[in-house]
């Protein structure tokens, strides 16, 4: 995990907290921020520079939301690893994971909300895929600013698409020629 964020910790401290966790549930399909039973949980951990309607604070109010939805947590990977730990080995095709995953790496950052959602659902869904709520954060925090969206979509296709190394495996030299 790169860093722990302490508003993902907060959140993993009201896991049992049913609730809560009810009340932060509501709000998913909607933008976020828009449901105020929310902000007793959201506007005490919010910082200083999260101005109303900021980037910053609709994550603050999604990753709530959606933490709510799917509180089962993991300490390694991004959104690529959890989706790619979904992939068939047996199968040939896995397209319809594929275009579900293309397209959250696609998404408008306005409509992240909606992909976002559908991806934890996804991933409920498929054994309680576990999911790197700190990572996820830290991700959706950089994708406000346009030059770090980038960084962010291109670290999630490699974890998805890429091959992993062993730590102690260097990867294969490329011969010019």
């Amino acid at each position: 995990m790169k860093y722990e964020h302490t508003f993902v910790t907060y959140l993993e401290s009201l896991k049992e907290d049913r609730g809560a966790l009810a009340t932060l549930r509501r709000g998913l399909g909607q933008p976020p921020g828009s449901a105020p039973s929310m902000c007793p949980y959201v506007v005490p951990h919010l910082p200083a520079s999260a101005y109303p309607g900021s980037w910053q604070e609709q994550t603050y109010y999604l990753i709530a939301a959606l933490f709510a939805l799917h509180p089962v947590s993991t300490a390694k990977g991004n959104l690529g690893n959890h989706f790619a730990r979904l992939r068939d080995p047996n199968a040939e095709n896995n397209d319809a994971l594929e275009r579900r995953f293309t397209a959250i790496l696609t998404a408008d950052p306005a409509d992240m909300h909606i992909y976002l959602r559908q991806a934890i659902s996804f991933l409920k869904s498929h054994e309680e895929t576990p999911v790197n709520w700190h990572q996820l954060m830290w991700d959706l925090l950089r994708m406000g600013s346009p030059e770090k969206l980038t960084a962010v979509r291109q670290s999630w296709a490699r974890a998805f698409w890429g091959t992993p190394h062993p730590a102690n495996e260097k990867p294969p030299e490329t011969s010019g020629g």
